[in-house]
This record gives structure tokens, C-alpha cells and sequence, in this order.
């Protein structure tokens, strides 16, 4: 069975969308993602130029304006819910490794 698009979030993904919680342009998203991760997660202008218009299209982020050549984007609701979502599942998965890790040492 094929897998739904953006079923599962990859890092570069979360912090983009995660980033837009202002209005930023591309530029400025790779360095706020690079910032908020301290280094650890880095987003390439091919990632990030290619993951833009498909999330613009899913209506995750919107397109505020364009200045010189500069697209200033947003998170929308829809994309804020998804970050929510994602971040249940996240929190799903520490959970049961933090049980796991308590069973293994009784």
C-alpha cells in the first residue's frame, strides 16, 4: 500500500512548518531551522524549494507576498493542526520508549 503524502513528518519538514509561525522567506526559514535545532537539523535550498509549493498546495503554509523576489510565507490552521498531530505522535513514541526503558530495568 503506498504511503500517503506527508503521512509522517521528516525532521526538515517539522521545523519548517515550524518556522513559519512568522512570516519568513526561504532564506530566513533555512537559517530559523538551523538556529531552533542548534545545528542538528539542516534544510537545503532543493529541500526546502521543493517541499514549499507542496505544502502551499496541501494548504499547510499560504504565500503572503512576494518582494523582490522574496516569497514571504505563513503556517495556516491547517498546517498548525498538522504540526499538532505530529507532535502527538512524537510524544506517543517517547512515552512508550520511556515505559519500555522502565520494564527493561525491574
Amino acid at each position: 500500500m503506498a504511503r500517503k503524502e506527508f503521512e509522517t513528518l521528516t525532521p526538515q519538514m517539522f521545523y519548517i512548518l515550524l518556522s513559519l509561525y512568522e512570516p519568513i522567506c526561504g532564506l530566513e526559514i533555512m537559517e530559523k531551522v538551523n538556529e531552533m535545532t542548534e545545528g542538528d537539523v539542516r534544510v537545503g535550498a532543493g529541500t526546502l524549494y521543493a517541499l514549499l509549493p507542496r505544502f502551499e498546495n496541501i494548504g499547510y503554509i499560504q504565500l503572503l507576498k512576494e518582494e523582490n523576489k522574496r516569497k514571504i510565507y505563513i503556517i495556516t490552521q491547517k498546517g498548525k493542526e498538522r504540526l499538532e498531530l505530529e507532535k502527538e505522535k512524537m510524544q506517543k513514541q517517547i512515552i512508550l520508549f520511556m515505559k519500555k526503558d522502565y520494564e527493561d530495568e525491574i
